[in-house]
Order: C-alpha cells, then sequence, then structure tokens
C-alpha cells in the first residue's frame, strides 16, 4: 500500500504490533483487576507497589448513620458516625437547586464504583472505616458523591490517597472518558487534585468533575456530576470540598492553613517520563475498552514527514503506542506518540519546522498524496500543526491519516493515527490531544 508505513503491518510488523497489543492488554487487566497499587514518588513519577491486603467482604448497602464504619473492630472514634459528612445544606457549594441526601452507607454498603475511575471497592481495604453518601439534584438532573476512607494513620492515608491519584491517570474502570483538566490544591488538608473528566453518553457529554485530598488518617472524594458543553471550572468542586473537610478534619487531622486554591497542573501518571496518560486520550464513540500504551516502533511515518528524529541530532528519542486491547478494531488501530529531545529550543523548533515543511508540500512530491491542514498550536510556549493526509492506495481505495509534530522548549512531539472506519476522531480532538501530548514532553529526559 503505497504512501504509508501503516501499510506496511503485514507479516513481522502486524506481528509486532498484535505482540504489543496482548503486553497491553495483560497490563490493562491487571490495573483493572487491582492487583496493584500506584504510589507517588519523586520528582512526581509513580511506582507500583502491592496492593493492599484486607477484607472488602460486601454486606448490607442500606446501613447507614450506624458506627463504627466499617465491619473490622477498632477502638477508634474517628468518624465513628456519618455526621461529620456534608448535609444537603453543605451540597449547595455544588450549585444551584435543591439539593437531597439520597443515600448513605458505612464500609459494609460501600460499592465497587461509587465514584469515577474507582478500580476496587476501597483504596485502603486495611482501613478504619468508610463512608459513601450520595447527592441527587432533580432540578438540574446533576449527582454527587462523598467518600471517606480512615486509615489506621497519616501513612496509611497518603497510600491511600496516592492509589486514587493513580487510578485517576489511568481511568481503567470507564468507557469513554476522557481526562480534560487537572488542578493542584493549596490551603486545604495535606494535599489534594481536583480533576475533570468528560463522558461520552449517547449524544451527551456528562462532566464529572471529582476531588481527592489528605487530611491526616482520612482520604476524602468529592465528585460532581453535569450535562455540560464545556468542562466546568473547578470552583464548585472546591467549595464543596473545603466544607467536607471542615467537617472532618478536627477529627482525622490535616486540616491544612491558608486560602483555598486550585492551580492548573498535569496530573501525576504511570507512564513513561514524557508521555500522556491514557485518560487523556480522545474519546471515539465506536471503543468501549480504556486505552493503555505500550513501547513502540521510533520511525513510524508516512510518505509525506521525510524527518527522523536521529537523522535530526535529537539527544533523545522514544515512542509509545496507545492501543484499546479487548476493542473490537483492526490491527492497524492505535496513535504512536513519539518524543524527541534535543540541546536546545532553536534545534527543536527547528525540526518541527522541517516536518511542517515537508507535510505541506507532500502533495507536489507524492502524486497520490492530499493534505490539509486541521488546525495549528500556537500559544503556551507551544508551536505546532496537525493535518489530516490520504494516499490512493489502488482499487479506488484510499489510506488516512492524522499527523501532527510541536515543539515546547527543546523538546518536539510527533502523533500518527491511522483514520479507519468509524473510528475517527475530530480535528479539535487531535489537536487537543497534540497539546495535552506537548506539555507532557517537558519530562522527557
Amino acid at each position: 500500500m503505497a504512501g504509508s508505513h501503516r501499510a506496511q503491518r503485514g507479516g513481522g510488523r502486524a506481528a509486532a504490533r498484535e505482540a504489543r497489543r496482548e503486553k497491553a492488554r495483560k497490563r490493562n487487566q491487571t490495573i483493572a483487576a487491582g492487583v496493584a497499587v500506584v504510589v507517588l514518588v519523586g520528582g512526581g513519577g509513580i511506582a507500583a507497589l502491592n496492593a493492599f491486603g484486607g477484607d472488602d467482604s460486601s454486606g448490607d448497602p442500606k446501613k447507614s448513620g450506624k458506627g463504627p464504619g466499617d465491619d473490622k473492630s477498632s477502638d477508634s472514634k474517628v468518624l465513628a458516625d456519618d455526621k461529620g459528612l456534608l448535609d444537603a445544606e453543605g451540597a449547595k457549594a455544588l450549585g444551584r437547586g435543591t439539593w437531597t441526601v439520597s443515600s448513605t452507607a458505612d464500609g459494609s454498603g460501600a460499592g465497587d464504583h461509587d465514584y469515577v475511575c474507582q478500580s476496587q471497592r476501597f483504596a485502603d481495604p486495611s482501613g478504619l472505616r468508610t463512608w459513601v453518601r450520595k447527592f441527587t439534584n432533580p432540578a438540574t438532573a446533576d449527582s454527587a458523591v462523598q467518600y471517606v476512607e480512615v486509615s489506621n494513620d497519616a501513612a496509611a492515608a497518603e497510600k491511600s490517597y496516592n492509589t486514587i491519584v493513580g487510578w485517576f491517570s489511568q481511568c481503567a474502570a470507564e468507557k469513554r472518558i476522557r481526562l480534560n483538566t487537572s488542578y493542584t490544591l493549596s490551603g486545604m488538608g495535606d494535599k489534594g487534585w481536583i480533576v475533570v473528566f468528560g463522558q461520552a453518553v449517547g449524544a451527551k457529554t456528562r462532566y464529572r468533575t471529582i476531588s481527592v485530598t489528605l487530611a491526616g488518617q482520612a482520604t476524602l472524594v468529592v465528585e460532581h456530576d453535569t450535562n455540560a458543553t464545556a468542562p466546568p471550572k473547578p470552583d464548585t468542586v472546591l467549595g464543596a470540598t473545603g466544607t467536607a473537610l471542615q467537617k472532618i478534619c478536627p477529627q482525622t487531622g490535616g486540616c491544612g492553613s491558608g486560602t483555598p486554591a486550585a492551580k492548573g497542573s498535569l496530573l501525576p501518571t504511570a507512564e513513561p517520563a514524557g508521555f500522556m496518560a491514557p485518560a487523556e486520550l480522545p474519546i471515539i464513540a465506536a471503543v468501549d475498552k480504556p486505552w493503555v500504551s505500550t513501547p513502540g516502533k521510533v520511525g513510524n511515518t508516512t510518505q509525506c514527514e521525510q524527518t527522523d528524529p536521529k537523522k535530526a541530532k535529537a539527544t533523545k528519542y522514544a515512542t509509545q503506542t496507545y492501543l484499546a486491547p479487548g476493542a473490537k478494531v483492526p490491527t492497524e488501530f492505535g496513535l504512536d506518540d513519539t518524543v524527541a529531545q534535543f540541546t536546545t529550543p532553536a534545534a527543536a523548533a527547528s525540526y518541527v519546522g522541517q516536518v511542517r515543511k515537508n507535510v505541506d508540500g507532500c502533495q507536489k512530491k507524492v502524486s497520490t498524496a492530499k493534505v490539509t491542514s486541521s488546525g495549528t498550536l500556537a500559544s503556551g510556549g507551544i508551536q505546532g500543526e496537525a493535518w489530516e493526509a490520504s494516499f490512493d492506495t489502488g482499487d479506488g481505495k484510499k489510506a488516512k491519516f492524522r499527523i501532527g509534530v510541536a515543539a515546547s522548549g527543546n523538546h518536539a512531539v510527533y502523533l500518527l493515527y491511522p483514520v479507519l472506519p468509524d473510528l475517527d476522531i475530530s480535528d479539535a480532538a487531535f489537536l487537543d490531544t497534540l497539546r495535552r501530548a506537548t506539555e507532557r514532553s517537558a519530562t522527557y529526559k
């Protein structure tokens, strides 16, 4: 098939692709099963550790307002009853309309999936107790949940907190969901994050804004779900989280100090440094399995780019391929993300400039090619461009691709995505993915 590296995936290349898919599939199964957790380490990375042990057998889901909260015997009185949870009045911070408490459960009634991206029943199955309170708002059709796990001590609570942060970056428990934005919290508890996910629900997008904060020996989660046309600001969940923390921290510790604030920041991820979290990949309506990454082959290009990081004198470069193991898609499906580091920002910009020149002039050099620009990036220190390219392959068939390249500082990013039947993504979604990939590239060393 002329004009495309993807067409060459017969034989050994197709086998290699399938091997990477199987590796990614096994990795996804491990994550989804909750047999490992991820913990933040120095430098913002995440390291895998063995999961917490403990019993998470279920009981009466209707149990409410009766302490202690879990099936575990303990003399601890920390959050021994549900009086420390948000009430309907406190939930008003989440927005207009009348909020109602729809259910309250302790650990014996907690579900396996009470909040977005939750990958197993408890982040700390060996903890003291758990509380789950859910809210509804009939006027707006919004919903919310407060989830609190109380650990035996602050060290165990921090592991629980880090586990949940890791679940957010992978989000293997959800279908058709994308991590839109994330914020670090200050002035609230010991530390925390607010994360905004967009989830395709039919023709609508359900935005799920969720916070996780560490407060002494407790881990607090507050989630607000709403239908909207754009990702919500963090303000409402910030306010509700502050109210919830004020109610629990006198008992749990970790009350924090200063003015509560949310600052835009990239969520830590277990991926190799410089690469996107799987949850940051675009939503594809026909794919109901989560994205998973695996090491890819550097140098996958179409006939247009005519460039190589090595020839461009990059000091280091690597590729991650993002797949959806278990999804009913052709072998060619996947997104390649190549990150290259150069000695100077000028060298990175030169590399990107040459790729842009080659792709823009591709139609004059490759007779079977048709190339159109699908957007540019020129803000936040990022310069780049995306294209849609197609190549005649004979018999009236075409091979189509989305191509993107961008630079920020001394790093450059190149994305390649094959457009397959019913598996395309929009111009805006691809351009946004290129921006996120470039933002992530800053940590590549």
